[in-house]
């Protein structure tokens, strides 16, 4: 029997004299539970067969009857609809610099600043600047940086990587060019990165990415750093 849908429960004429005080004698009774419902209504044992009493079964269903002629309709409520739990709302993204960028740009940060001293100091004192000697150190700027741009998790953290990156591009520019230089000549002038623009720009980038790299500090743009 399908409790979704209409029941009909008949009741013949059979039935309603077996049901009749001439036979009291033979019946017993007992009580019919349905499950997930509260409250039980009242059963007829006759014969060997089971008869509920359909008011009893209307209530604790929470059911209505009908009558056709002869037939007793007992019609069921729908179902509950299942609930639908609405998906989690997605964490809001952290905002600012994270805690492992930060470490990893200032790292990089200072790669590049040791690459900066030791080509200003080989130029004022008149050293060798040749590419095997450069290369070490341009090796491990380049794999600070993209161990920084590697650990971005945040708005700050993404847009700050162009300039790590410009950064490196700028002293790569300026190193090739000072080894170019020290193969075409015997001697550079020890002042010669003096008031240089593009070490200038190197050195203004650096400072103005040091501002802005603190704890949870938001992205602010560097323009030396373009």
């Amino acid at each position: 029997m399908n409790t979704l849908g209409r029941i009909a429960i008949l009741i013949g004429a059979g039935v309603v004299q077996a049901a009749g005080l001439a036979q009291a004698q033979q019946q017993s009774t007992s009580t019919f539970t349905v499950a997930g419902h509260s409250g039980n209504a009242r059963v007829i044992q006759k014969d060997g067969h089971s008869f509920v009493e359909v008011e009893g079964l209307a209530r604790v269903t929470g059911g209505t009857l009908g009558f056709q002629g002869s037939q007793i309709v007992l019609t069921l409520p729908a179902p509950p609809r299942p609930t639908v739990s609405a998906p989690a709302a997605a964490p809001p993204e952290k905002t600012g610099f994270s805690h492992d960028f930060l470490r990893a740009g200032i790292e990089a940060m200072s790669e590049i600043r040791e690459w900066r001293a030791a080509l200003e100091n080989a130029v004022k004192t008149s050293n060798s600047v040749t590419d095997s000697w450069v290369s070490p150190i341009r090796r491990a700027s380049e794999t600070s940086i993209a161990t920084a741009a590697s650990t971005a998790s945040t708005d700050s953290d993404r847009k700050a990587v162009p300039l790590l990156q410009n950064q490196l591009n700028n002293m790569r520019q300026l190193s090739d060019r000072l080894v170019d230089m020290r193969r075409s000549m015997t001697f550079m002038p020890t002042d010669l990165l003096d008031n240089d623009p593009l070490d200038q720009r190197i050195l203004a980038c650096a400072q103005g990415l040091a501002a802005i790299a603190v704890p949870g500090g938001q992205f602010e743009d560097v323009s030396a750093c373009h």
